[in-house]
């Protein structure tokens, strides 16, 4: 791999990272996969089979769903982003059980917020287990790149000790499981979910900008759909499965190289992380190891939020049982 800081990107470093990744990709075509969740006709799947669009317009949003669900894999998609003013709009692509548990339900998620004109799109990762909604482990993001302008690939990775994201084949977040979580971590089968929906009461500086239909439709375009993992029969209760066949382009776990980029990603581009916030909790959650590098980089993006950061460097912490809900909107770019 090419080592690279994620500040500057060469151009042929960009293509080959995000264009033959995808490539060598086990892809499947929308029917081989998915079926639609809602939305009627503002779900389009395009003439090759394998590539979808999404459309959110007055009348409603649209989604689909994977027609399996699955124990552990990795899962993936290209997507390109609607342009212009998109405030209020959420684009997420996610799994989740929450239709089968819905009091302890498990969920990963990447959710995209759009943004007023001039201002970009965000990016953020959010991780439930056994319904402890209580507990949000969201972590918020800027890119290095408009999503509106290409398809960049977003990817999750999901063993049973460990959960990896992934943007253009760059680590950015790595959450594993510990002793002292229990059953947060993730652990029962989920579906694939990729949905456009209307998120005006809190995406976009708490809902202060809202959704403005005269720049609808707000379409997402999603290629490159991946479900690589272990397909499990919804009436079993086993919780363990043997996972799919290995593949040369599917990630395992994060390289020395890929830790690196992992960790310049996060300095640099990093905006919220609920293990930073000494507001909404005193102590951090069990599973947090801070770093000082991210502390100084938070601190600098928002000094409001992370003034009072926790400066703990490569320690867990129990978590605090008086732990404060969900943290809202942080500060908008």
């Amino acid at each position: 791999m090419v080592n690279f800081h994620l500040g500057f990107f060469a151009l042929t470093t960009f293509i080959v990272l995000v264009c033959g990744a995808s490539k060598n990709l086990p892809i499947l075509s929308f029917d081989e996969g998915y079926s639609q969740l809602f939305g009627d006709d503002n779900l389009m799947v395009v003439k090759d089979g394998k590539s979808v669009h999404l459309t959110l317009d007055e009348r409603t949003g649209s989604g689909f769903v994977s027609q399996d669900i699955y124990s552990q894999g990795f899962f993936s998609a290209s997507i390109k982003l609607p342009a212009d003013y998109t405030a209020g709009v959420v684009v997420a692509f996610y799994m989740s059980n929450g239709d089968m548990f819905q009091k302890n339900h498990d969920e990963v998620d990447f959710e995209f917020l759009g943004n007023i004109r001039g201002k970009d799109w965000r990016m953020q990762t959010n991780i439930y287990g056994n319904g402890s909604t209580n507990t949000g482990r969201e972590e918020r993001y800027g890119l290095w790149f408009d999503p509106s302008e290409d398809f960049h690939q977003y990817s999750i990775l999901w063993t049973e000790n460990q959960i990896i994201f992934y943007v253009d084949n760059v680590t950015i977040r790595e959450f594993k499981r510990t002793a002292t979580m229990g059953g947060d971590f993730p652990s029962k089968p989920m579906s694939l979910y990729a949905t456009i929906w209307d998120g005006s009461d809190w995406a976009t500086n708490g809902g202060k900008f809202r959704i403005n239909y005269k720049y609808a439709p707000y379409i997402a375009k999603f290629s490159d759909l991946v479900l690589h993992g272990c397909a499990v029969d919804p009436t079993e209760q086993a919780t363990k499965c043997d996972i799919a066949p290995k593949h040369d382009s599917i990630p395992t776990g994060i390289t020395p190289e890929q830790r690196i980029r992992m960790q310049n990603f996060r300095k640099k581009h990093m905006q919220y992380s609920y293990c930073y916030d000494c507001a909404r909790y005193t102590v951090p959650p069990a599973e947090c190891v801070l770093d000082a590098k991210e502390a100084e980089g938070l601190r600098a993006f928002d000094p409001v939020t992370f003034q009072g950061v926790h400066r703990h460097r490569g320690k867990r912490h129990h978590r605090s049982r008086s732990s404060s809900s969900s943290q809202g909107e942080a500060s908008s770019t």
